[in-house]
């Protein structure tokens, strides 16, 4: 019974994994596409260095090929949790500066959020099913964002949709990790 068991969990794992990979993937197109339009409609250089945004975790990350898959998934729930947080606050900077006048770039920017906030509970899923507890999340995740200035406002949306990006590439990498059937890259124990 217990091999059946296991045999189900590795299959909706798998399952799981399918979906999150084509969710990731569908979210990193329509943010690279959300990307150009707020750099156009910003007026922004697409070449613009912006530093690291304050909150959200690097996707780069040293032996990535060491880690094991609870922390892969931990890492992705908590960076996803943040960019959540992120975009709400952007969308809602969007509709201070702009109003109605770009509605087509607060839509766009609404319907990453969602995509952000379904892949968020989808990692969740992942870990329940893993049987870890999933670690709460305290209040929105960030501390009370700065007083900006407009074009300090931009840059920092434009930090925060490059890296939103780039953390939709590396959770295609992970979860395609995690659905590998090898033991060798099972979940194991967190400590």
């Amino acid at each position: 019974m217990a091999t059946a068991d296991s045999s189900s969990t590795a299959l909706r794992r798998r399952d799981l994994c399918s979906r999150g990979i084509r969710l990731a993937g569908k979210m990193r197109t329509d943010v690279v596409n959300l990307l150009d339009a707020y750099v156009e409609q910003q007026g922004l250089d697409a070449s613009a260095s912006v530093a690291a945004v304050e909150g959200v975790p690097l996707a780069a990350v040293e032996r990535w090929d060491e880690q094991t898959g609870t922390q892969r998934l931990l890492e992705n729930l908590a960076a996803y949790r943040a960019f959540r947080a992120l975009l709400a606050q952007m969308l809602e900077e969007q509709r201070e500066q702009l109003g109605e006048a770009d509605a087509g770039l607060g839509r766009a920017l609404a319907a990453v959020l969602l995509q952000v906030s379904a892949f968020a509970y989808h990692l969740e899923e992942l870990l329940r099913l893993e049987s870890r507890g999933i670690p709460v999340e305290e209040g929105d995740g960030l501390p009370p964002p700065p007083r900006l200035s407009l074009f300090e406002q931009k840059l920092r949306g434009l930090g925060v949709l490059r890296e939103l990006s780039q953390w939709a590439t590396r959770s295609v990498r992970d979860l395609r990790q995690l659905a590998k059937p090898s033991p060798a890259t099972d979940l194991a124990e967190s400590p």
